[in-house]
């Protein structure tokens, strides 16, 4: 999946543990008690954008460095001979075409003083590719449940989840939302005063005004992007389109399109009791399951989903797929009940049942018929930040400020002028089309396994009680699970934010290292295996450059942007690749057999995405409720999930015994 960035300090663990953003706000919150309080989720008195002119801009890193990290990186796993054939060919890279492309990289860099040097190379990258969103490219993130479970009604959990969307929409508008910002001391920065201050700052130096204070302002340029915004199919590159001006929300449901307004002529919220009806209406509609909805489209390769979206336009449909993009974002409403059944609901909320989906929207909010809910993203357009700050806020906005219920009654009205169903007009090219996107969507999918693992013996406060990174112990885990299963050292993704930057998107953790290696090694010997002492201390050494490694990419001094960046424009230039690029030891390291991502918060219950490559795992893990686990994906073809989860269960018990054996006596 979006993916995931934890704040503690400002060091190893600031922008990091990848990138669940952990808010230290203290804005004012509103009640409905009357129509002012009722519009808006927040009134921040510092502008939402008061900080983006300002924020600094992210640093190309220095070519000698890059390719020092990129060496540190494959050396774990690329064997003797291959290390050094691959070092003389970065050697040579460094000092000929390297330091060029080098250059050119940062001239244009400082032609494009708006923005960052990985912005449009990795919006191409997503917009470029051909392969279907679903699974490849969209996450999902779980809601815990309203604590009044008579709230987790399905109509009333998505009349309130709605309400709370829409107020925060509307205080991201008005530009009243608070800004994004990591408070390095929370007591001193996190208060009335700062904000008093910092508002008069202009905007050209708001961002130092605010490091004064030890607070950091992160990049808010993907918000825009969260409301009105769609993903469009086109012929070799897609396009992110935003129509501002939609003030309706689209529902989708048995595979039915609805539609109905909910911010009136003056951009204001309408009653609870209207939005209730609507959704009341559509929960009652009795039409059946459309079983060839043209959602499952949305799930096809993108030239061929763009070639049957023009032909649908042709056909006359242009105003429903127009209604459909301009939407505010969709609410999916499913009739599945999974009970307590995690791994079906965890495959509903990846993929679910594609008819009642259009996976290209921003995000879809969806809530099933047991009221469990969660958002499905798009990511072209952004990460984690901004979907994370908006899953926080409505899920505590919704059960905090229930706008509806059990006693509720919709407004009487007559629905059926408000609601509009979308008919869209097929014939046997559509037909044809959407047939050929379902069979290919239950291969796709049918060989998709997720297996769930949670750790109980030990949570993040006693890792941090035994001065270890809990998430360089989950990656440790990892790493010793794939040696034990695989018998090697497999090429690992880690996702950290570099949102402190403007127009920052990711950059990777490589969390397989030499320190990592040794390790497992240790941990997996049958004979002469370390003491619990000397395994100790390198559990010590892999947290250290864990974290290190951490801080160096939220600080955007990785190397995978850089050489990816530089990829990027020699390919466009149209000339041959460097012998870098075409080594068999690149080709490896981005193979990643492991694509992991990190969430934590108090109102996240699990996650999940798809595995990057055919033959590896995606995995999402976090501490809910403080206890480690994960959500591994897997096609059952090339690997076998359940085995690997079980392996991870069996490291963290191997790594605990360690722990347990030498505790410091405060643990």
């Amino acid at each position: 999946m979006n993916r995931l960035l934890k704040y503690n300090r400002w060091n190893a663990k600031n922008l990091i543990e990848s990138y669940t953003p952990c808010m230290f706000t203290n804005y004012k919150k509103f009640s409905s008690h009357n129509e002012q309080n009722y519009q808006f989720l927040q009134q921040s008195i510092v502008p939402t954008m008061h900080f983006q002119a300002s924020l600094p801009r992210l640093p190309i890193p220095e070519l000698e460095k890059t390719c020092e990290r990129y060496l540190n990186a494959v050396k774990p796993i690329t064997s003797e001979e291959e290390f050094k054939r691959t070092q003389g060919i970065v050697e040579s890279f460094k000092n000929n075409i390297g330091k060029v492309l080098h250059e050119e990289l940062v001239e244009l860099d400082k032609k494009n003083k708006f923005t960052s040097y990985i912005s449009g190379p990795w919006f191409d990258m997503y917009l470029k590719s051909r392969t279907p969103i679903v699974l490849n490219f969209n996450p999902f993130l779980s809601f815990k449940n309203d604590s009044k479970p008579a709230y987790n009604d399905q109509l009333i959990r998505a009349t309130n989840m709605l309400i709370s969307s829409l107020r925060f929409f509307k205080s991201l508008r008005a530009e009243i939302l608070e800004p994004e910002v990591f408070h390095l001391n929370p007591e001193k920065s996190d208060t009335p005063f700062f904000r008093k201050i910092v508002r008069f700052f202009p905007k050209s130096i708001s961002w130092y005004g605010a490091y004064l204070f030890k607070a950091f302002p992160l990049d808010m340029s993907q918000f825009n992007n969260l409301f009105n915004s769609t993903r469009i199919p086109h012929q070799n590159k897609d396009e992110i389109r935003r129509n501002p001006a939609g003030r309706h929300i689209l529902v989708l449901r048995k595979g039915h399109f609805y539609v109905f307004d909910v911010l009136d002529n003056e951009g204001n919220i309408f009653p609870p009791s209207y939005i209730h009806a609507c959704l009341n209406y559509i929960m009652k509609d009795k039409h059946p399951t459309v079983l060839d909805s043209i959602g499952v489209l949305t799930t096809e390769n993108r030239d061929t989903w763009a070639s049957v979206r023009k032909h649908l336009e042709n056909l006359g449909n242009g105003e429903q797929l127009k209604l459909i993009d301009s939407a505010l974002y969709a609410l999916i409403l499913d009739d599945e009940d999974w009970g307590g059944d995690k791994v079906k609901l965890a495959h509903e909320m990846l993929h679910g049942p594609a008819g009642n989906r259009w996976f290209d929207k921003s995000f879809q909010l969806i809530i099933n018929k047991s009221g469990v809910a969660c958002i499905n993203f798009e990511h072209s357009w952004g990460d984690g930040v901004a979907v994370l700050r908006f899953f926080n806020e409505i899920f505590n906005d919704s059960t905090t400020n229930h706008h509806i219920h059990p006693h509720s009654i919709p407004a009487n009205l007559d629905v059926t002028q408000k609601v509009k169903v979308l008919e869209f007009k097929v014939d046997e090219t559509v037909k044809q089309a959407i047939h050929i996107a379902q069979e290919n969507y239950h291969k796709l999918t049918s060989n998709l396994k997720i297996d769930i693992m949670q750790y109980f013996k030990m949570n993040r406060d006693y890792l941090k009680n035994q001065k270890i990174s809990p998430d360089s112990v989950m990656q440790l885990a990892f790493q010793m699970a794939f040696y034990k299963q695989n018998n090697k050292i497999p090429a690992t993704y880690e996702s950290c934010s570099t949102s402190a930057f403007k127009h920052g998107r990711t950059e990777t953790v490589r969390s397989a290292t030499t320190a990592t290696k040794e390790c497992v090694e240790a941990f997996t010997k049958k004979k002469n295996k370390p003491s619990s002492n000397e395994l100790r201390t390198m559990l010590n050494d892999c947290s250290k450059i864990h974290n290190q490694l951490t801080k160096e990419a939220a600080m955007g001094q990785g190397f995978d942007r850089h050489l990816f960046a530089m990829k990027y424009y020699i390919e466009k230039k149209g000339e041959k690749l460097p012998e870098i690029y075409q080594d068999s030891t690149y080709i490896k390291a981005n193979h990643f057999h492991l694509s992991t991502s990190t969430l934590y918060g108090t109102a996240f219950s699990g996650g999940g995405f798809g595995p990057v490559v055919e033959d590896g795992y995606g995995v999402a893990y976090g501490f809910h409720e403080e206890l480690p686990g994960c959500a591994v994906s897997s096609y059952s073809t090339y690997r076998n999930g359940k085995e690997f989860a079980e392996c991870i269960e069996s490291c963290l018990n191997d790594i605990y015994q360690v722990l347990h054996a030498t505790r410091k006596i405060d643990g």
